[in-house]
């Protein structure tokens, strides 16, 4: 046995003198004891009601015996498909298989199966029929539903009935997995568990609950594109633990049953759930394979809040983490701050102090905690601010400052996202003159993701004027500081309602605007979220009114070769989609060999007007971060 770490083998738990063990966590990452990791934080969690917890890592999927590994639990598997959906960790946007998996010991592929989690449920099922299965991570969070699925274009039935669990778990889970296993624990049998905040179970007609709202059937929403939208509006309105209804949708045979959200963790409930014991570091026995890529850019960052009100139609924390903004006191960050200081390794520098969205400490308004979020497609910041936002970076910006001044602390960065409509809202420039002056490595990542407005409305993002009024601010506070440091805008092409007019536009604005951007991402349709149900309906869920979708390979290549029309090899694609939408004029703009050339890719504003040449020291972006601000 490891010190430190909970079992990861038969043998771990016997050197601890267990000859059975309660709950068993499995998870399709590698054992990283860290709070980063949603395995790592349910087996703890577990653990502190006084359950013995074993974890199977990346089990071998061709047999049920690999969850046989400690016998059979008393109460029952706790899966989860791993930090990132398994479908994404293993394909491209195009629909190939990646060379890498950060999440997998050395980085190789092939540890794990396609659907994941839907593949660990069926053989814990095979090896132990009548033992409780409770499915929760992202994987399963965000296809309880009837879905989209991209990879086979088409719509599947939920993970719950795909799967044969007994229980959907969604959303983050610390409040449902102790109550799960209370109940477990007492006794009770895991088919009369149907009551539980944040879970979804299948029951036949005569068991659906007295009252509830109706997304269509699986059925119906195979069949009609318009009944699959407005069953996604509904799925997205009821996303709020204050006035979230119960949702029905029948499967193929039974019905899937959402109870309203969990009430997210307080304040408090945080602060106890990150100072559980984690060790924070990869397991010891992946030390051969070279360790865990997924830690390098999280061991020495801390994660301070939780949701995210901004609303990005194309992000899935609407369906998981949820549009309510909570976190963690001042206290218990610091505190998180000084045990990274001791840690071995740590040469004085705090990556990260930040969440989905760093920024954000609060509920976007006070009305939230009484009358819920929003729905109809409302956004707190998009395409104006709501008159009722809070503005305020003050509590974040007194952390900064604690941490900046604790014994070993040389800098601390944000990296996780800078959501810069928020931060030009605030009239007290405080904070925005202390991110420019301390806590930025060289670059600011931010995401204005296009600039056509047609296409920023689908993506529920701000008018392009407010990036520039972000961006000139920047530069004028970076002048003051005497620094150099720029701004990396984060991209998006071939995203709902982008047409190649749209592109053109975005491509004919970089350049007047000197930018050559490398990080270009094309929209990948995942389950869970609004543009997702654009892509696959081709409407607007909310007005149901038809939105394009650039659908043909050869439209999405000339799209994205628009957004880096500067690499020669780009430059036969850029051409053909200049004369497609007779814009002509351009070719000799963006395809011209003598036009003039930044000294780097990828690092001017959009305001610049001078080439921006990339800081050595600058690294890359929080890795694993799903989130696009």
């Amino acid at each position: 046995m490891q010190e430190g770490f909970l079992p990861l083998c038969r043998a771990d738990a016997e050197e601890r003198g267990w000859h059975y063990v309660d709950c068993v966590v499995v998870t399709g990452d590698a054992y990283i004891d860290h709070p980063s990791f949603g395995a790592a934080i349910i087996s703890r969690v577990l653990e502190a009601e006084g359950y013995r917890v074993g974890i199977i890592s990346q089990p071998d999927f061709t047999t049920c015996e690999s969850m046989r590994e400690y016998g059979r639990p008393r109460l029952g598997f706790f899966i989860g498909g791993g930090n990132v959906d398994s479908m994404v960790a293993h394909y491209s946007v195009a629909k190939r298989r990646r060379e890498h998996d950060e999440y997998t010991p050395g980085g190789v592929t092939g540890k794990r199966p396609d659907r994941c989690a839907t593949v660990y449920t069926r053989l814990a099922k095979e090896a132990y029929p009548d033992v409780p299965v409770i499915l929760g991570g992202l994987e399963a969070s965000l296809r309880r539903f009837a879905h989209y699925d991209y990879w086979t274009d088409s719509v599947m039935a939920s993970i719950l009935e795909q799967s044969g669990a007994d229980i959907v778990s969604y959303g983050m889970g610390e409040h449902q997995t102790r109550e799960i296993a209370r109940r477990l624990a007492a006794g009770e049998d895991v088919k009369s568990i149907t009551d539980v905040a944040g879970t979804c179970y299948l029951t036949d007609f005569a068991g659906l609950p007295a009252s509830y709202a109706e997304c269509a059937s699986l059925a119906k929403v195979t069949a009609d594109k318009t009944a699959y939208a407005r069953a996604c509006r509904i799925q997205m309105d009821n996303q709020d633990c204050v006035v979230g209804k119960t949702l029905v949708q029948k499967q193929s045979e039974r019905y899937l049953v959402q109870n309203p959200p969990a009430t997210p963790l307080t304040r408090r409930e945080l602060d106890e759930v990150y100072a559980l014991p984690f060790t924070r570091r990869v397991h010891p026995s992946y030390d051969k394979f070279g360790g865990v890529p997924a830690i390098e850019e999280v061991e020495f960052s801390i994660i301070q809040n939780r949701g995210c009100f901004g609303g990005c139609n194309f992000c899935a924390i609407t369906m998981h983490q949820g549009r309510r903004v909570t976190s963690r006191s001042a206290d218990s960050v610091v505190h998180e701050a000084e045990l990274l200081t001791k840690m071995p390794g740590f040469k004085g520098y705090i990556h990260d102090v930040g969440g989905p969205t760093a920024n954000f400490r609060l509920p976007s308004c006070g009305r939230q905690m009484t009358k819920g979020i929003c729905g109809g497609g409302k956004h707190c910041l998009a395409p104006t601010p709501c008159e009722n936002l809070i503005v305020d970076h003050s509590e974040y910006l007194g952390i900064l400052r604690r941490i900046r001044a604790l014994p070993g602390v040389k800098k601390v960065f944000i990296r996780s996202g800078i959501r810069y409509d928020y931060l030009i809202r605030d009239k007290d420039e405080t904070f925005f003159r202390e991110l420019v002056q301390h806590h930025i490595s060289g670059q600011l990542k931010v995401a204005p993701e296009h600039c056509a407005p047609n296409t920023l409305r689908c993506m529920g993002k701000p008018p392009v004027e407010v990036y520039n009024k972000f961006t000139k601010r920047f530069y004028e506070l970076t002048k003051q500081a005497g620094k150099k440091q720029y701004l990396v805008p984060y991209l998006m092409s071939s995203h709902p309602g982008s047409t190649l007019k749209d592109a053109v536009i975005l491509a004919e604005y970089l350049y007047k605007n000197n930018v050559r951007p490398e990080q270009v991402q094309d929209f990948y349709p995942t389950p869970g979220t609004v543009s997702t149900c654009m892509y696959y309906t081709g409407l607007d869920p909310y007005t149901l009114k038809p939105v394009y979708v650039a659908r043909d390979p050869e439209e999405k290549a000339l799209q994205r070769a628009l957004l880096q029309y500067y690499d020669p090899k780009n430059a036969a694609k850029v051409r053909k989609a200049l004369r497609l939408v007779h814009r002509e004029d351009l070719i000799p703009v963006l395809t011209a060999p003598g036009r003039r050339e930044p000294q780097t890719k990828g690092t001017a504003s959009w305001n610049t007007k001078k080439p921006a040449a990339r800081p050595a020291a600058a690294k890359k972006g929080r890795a694993g971060s799903s989130k696009r601000r």
